[in-house]
């Protein structure tokens, strides 16, 4: 999620080499090989995957030619690997150094391995400032709700919830924009694509985009929003360094398929003056407690529920599938946030429509996508067959 501005070249395997080479030296022979120490580190091999949950954890180390023969009959070119030298290119450990400690996140497995604080230690941009000043903003006009309640405010707040964050985020730019799980006629996807605008997370480009790259690295080093940097970091805090997902993953290359298409540009373009003009509607139906509940707290409101599914379903929850990433299912994101809380099940299976997979998993933005399909408006909609469930399945 992406309040002001965001910004694919799949991952992919690499193999990295740790050698040692020697070079001739004043005094030291120059043919033949001589028998290295059995203690000699001479050789490692480390295997590397960009993809797993855990990306700087090494699969396989293993040390090679840890004794060569002393005795040679033949005059070979020399391909001697001297441990002595090896060793002495590498920095002595300091004994007097604290080890380096991890936090682990309250009630959960997940380790904070890079702590991340975007407030202090860096230069703040235009954006940064603007994307504060809008997530502040709402925050602060929420605190006026208890000395400004009436029934009316309070059933727009919940109205526009349901309108913005389901109709808005979970089923346009989740479910359909982001992973194209079912398809919808144009004035229709456009219409709920405008939905999700007046959530002041971002326009639907910027929006798709950051998610798009959240599960093509995800919970590595170039995901936007990890718990391994930190849980505060993947709720909010994340947002308010504007530059985070262009420097880690690159620029809007990976949403091409909005960027064709004038009216996601028009929004783009234009995205700060449509909240705004709801926000002048509300105030003309209802005064300032229509602006407090159905902009300030309805905002807030449908915010954190979005950030939940980037921190809590990531750190709180049980995992179903082996999608080799921090992703869980949790159930109380899932009924605060219209089923998008069963997150392994999605990081599963991204492309499905359907993210509770199972009868008992309560999924209110699949529950609609069935019934627009049953009326003959979502068409091509996806779900994982059982032979996929199978190969996905932890045991």
């Amino acid at each position: 999620m992406d309040l002001i501005t965001s910004l694919p070249s799949n991952p992919k395997t690499h193999h990295y080499f740790n050698l040692h080479r020697s070079f001739h030296r004043p005094g030291s022979p120059v043919f033949g090989i001589r028998p290295i120490p059995q203690s000699s580190k001479v050789l490692h091999f480390v295997h590397y995957n960009s993809k797993q949950s855990e990306p700087n954890k090494c699969l396989s180390r293993t040390k090679l030619f840890t004794h060569f023969l002393s005795n040679s009959y033949r005059t070979v070119r020399s391909i001697t690997t001297d441990a002595a030298l090896a060793e002495s290119t590498e920095p002595e450990p300091d004994p007097e150094a604290e080890p380096e400690e991890h936090i682990r996140i309250l009630l959960s497995d997940v380790i904070v391995k890079r702590p991340r604080h975007v407030f202090k230690g860096r230069k703040w941009s235009l954006s940064d400032m603007a994307t504060t000043s809008v997530v502040v903003g709402m925050h602060v006009l929420s605190l006026f709700a208890p000395f400004h309640f009436n029934w009316g405010a309070f059933w727009v707040a919940v109205t526009l919830y349901v309108v913005t964050g389901l109709f808005g985020i979970t089923l346009s730019y989740h479910r359909n924009l982001s992973h194209r799980s079912f398809k919808l006629p144009k004035w229709l996807e456009y219409l709920f694509a405008y939905c999700g605008v007046q959530t002041l997370q971002g326009s639907p480009i910027d929006w798709v985009s950051t998610h798009r790259y959240h599960h093509q690295f995800c919970d590595s080093e170039k995901d936007p929003h990890s718990p391994i940097e930190g849980f505060w970091f993947s709720h909010m805090s994340w947002l308010f360094d504007t530059s985070t997902v262009s420097e880690r993953c690159g620029g809007l290359d990976n949403v091409g398929d909005l960027e064709k298409q004038p009216f996601y540009k028009f929004l783009k373009s234009t995205y700060i003056a449509h909240p705004i003009a709801l926000a002048v509607i509300l105030y003309a139906m209802g005064g300032f407690p229509f602006l407090v509940w159905g902009m300030g707290v309805r905002t807030i409101w449908v915010y954190h529920i979005t950030w939940l599914v980037n921190s809590a379903c990531h750190v709180w929850g049980k995992q179903a599938w082996n999608t080799g990433d921090l992703s869980r299912n949790n159930w109380w994101v899932a009924l605060l946030a219209f089923g998008e809380g069963w997150h392994n099940n999605h990081h599963a299976f991204e492309y499905s429509a359907r993210h509770g997979l199972d009868w008992w998993q309560l999924d209110m933005t699949w529950y609609v996508v069935r019934f627009l399909q049953a009326v003959g408006l979502a068409t091509d909609v996806k779900v994982p067959t059982e032979v996929q469930k199978q190969r996905m399945a932890l045991n």
